[in-house]
């Protein structure tokens, strides 16, 4: 049995608060051999190998159970009933149709929440863009993965060739939901445990006093150090989104960050604070001597890349200058900022405050009135290798974030086969400029390249 943590809790109160937490990913396929000699999409080939490889993700096939007060936490359970065509789906686009048709399909698409009474993930294949290219876009909700895991679940269905073929996936039965017996006593285990772990640490003091030291400066930059500054970038959100995707190559990232002694994350950054720079100057604020400060989740997963499982992020921030001009010394600064950070990293909490419900609950709500940052900014590793769907290859994948409480900017980047790929996900009433933003990102992506001789500006 498998009850959310602390962390998956915390991604599950935004729902109620009207911002789904729902991570995914949209994909660009060679559709040529899923359509038929009509054009209709081949959803029944596709399903079939989807099927197929539901063993190797259980979390597709079960529901987010929430027992009765004073049975525990909310859990896993399989789904007694499992119909796969409602969560692999077709939205047939006019044909023949561009990228903002299908931009605004996807976002269209999101406003639909994902119902708890049913597996919490969805694929949609959406046929009729120039070319027999298919749009692809599967979603998740938050609580069962992160960036990192999310990768790994989606490679689940994913192939190396295009020969690769569906296999017969064994039969299922669902295991029947715990009773509330069952759950009374694993709650009443859990609570006599932890109660153990109060007990073992009051009783060793000098290794607890250890323990807070140690983590005392990850503590202190998330919830003591600064406010972030008061920007137009941070207001309540609204139940409308716009998605904005720019391409880059991965080859010509690494090279900027090498140049700079930086990493692909210190690269994004700058862009970033460079699109931000341009997009307040737009809006009449000040950004002379302005630091906004980045949201950076940093995974903490310890499995191979591909098989992560669940949700492992720490998280830091990072301060963005954006009164430096110049492209290269503002990355150094970043990545120098960047590598202080790393060394203390906040790891999700797992004492009282985690584990207090109604805590939980008020700093959740307490998030459209935060000071702690001004944007999301996430960049995450995906496969380097050409995938293929049953027998469709992967042209491009692009990442899906949510934004919650008053950030109304999300920015993430995946890496896969050779393209560092970026995906801008902002508030629609709150950034209807937000192409000034992804604008002036391409273009600072394309100034810090090694190819273009720049000024040192000091």
């Amino acid at each position: 049995m498998e009850r959310l943590n602390p962390q998956d809790l915390m991604l599950l109160w935004p729902d109620d608060l009207g911002w789904p937490e729902e991570i995914g990913a949209l994909a660009i396929l060679d559709g040529a051999g899923l359509l038929d000699p009509d054009g209709r999409f081949r959803i029944e080939t596709v399903r079939e190998v989807i099927g197929s490889r539901l063993p190797l993700v259980p979390r597709f096939r079960q529901l987010l159970y929430a027992p009765r007060r004073g049975l525990g936490w909310p859990l896993w359970v399989d789904a007694q009933s499992f119909d796969l065509t409602e969560h692999v789906r077709v939205l047939p686009l006019t044909a023949p149709a561009d990228e903002d048709q299908l931009l605004l399909a996807v976002e269209q698409l999101r406003r639909h929440r994902l119902r708890r009474s049913r597996p919490l993930w969805e694929m949609w294949f959406l046929p009729g863009l120039h070319g027999d290219l298919v749009g692809m876009f599967i979603r998740i909700h938050h609580t069962i993965a992160d960036g990192a895991a999310g990768v790994a679940m989606l490679g689940a269905f994913l192939d190396p060739d295009a020969e690769a073929r569906p296999t017969p996936a064994p039969s299922w039965t669902p295991a029947p939901i715990p009773s509330s017996r069952y759950l009374l006593e694993d709650n009443l285990r859990r609570r006599a445990q932890a109660a153990k772990e109060v007990v073992s640490k009051l009783g060793h003091p000098v290794t607890t006093l250890g323990q807070v030291r140690r983590t005392w400066p990850a503590t202190r930059e998330v919830f003591v150090n600064g406010r972030a500054p008061r920007t137009s970038l941070n207001r309540p959100i609204s139940q409308q989104r716009t998605l904005t995707v720019i391409r880059g190559r991965l080859d010509v990232t690494r090279q900027i960050a090498h140049a700079h002694g930086a990493k692909l994350n210190d690269v994004l950054l700058s862009a970033v604070a460079d699109g931000l720079r341009d997009l307040l100057r737009g809006r009449q604020e000040r950004v002379e001597d302005v630091a906004l400060r980045a949201f950076v989740p940093v995974s903490l997963h310890e499995e191979e890349q591909g098989r992560a499982r669940g949700n492992q992020d720490g998280m830091m921030f990072v301060p963005l200058p954006l009164g430096v001009t110049d492209p290269g010394r503002r990355l150094r600064l970043i990545a120098a900022e960047s590598a202080e950070r790393k060394k203390r990293v906040f790891r999700p909490p797992e004492g009282v405050l985690a584990r207090n419900i109604a805590l939980q609950r008020a700093m959740v709500r307490s998030l459209v009135r935060q000071r702690r940052m001004n944007i999301y900014v996430a960049d995450i590793p995906g496969p380097p290798m050409p995938l293929y769907l049953a027998g469709a290859q992967l042209l491009e994948v692009f990442p899906v974030v949510p934004i919650i409480g008053n950030v109304t900017l999300g920015i993430a980047a995946l890496t896969y086969a050779g393209q560092f790929n970026v995906s801008v996900v902002a508030d629609a009433k709150a950034c209807p400029d937000v192409d000034v933003f992804a604008e002036s990102l391409r273009n600072s992506l394309e100034a810090l390249s090694p190819f273009r001789p720049h000024a040192d500006a000091r």
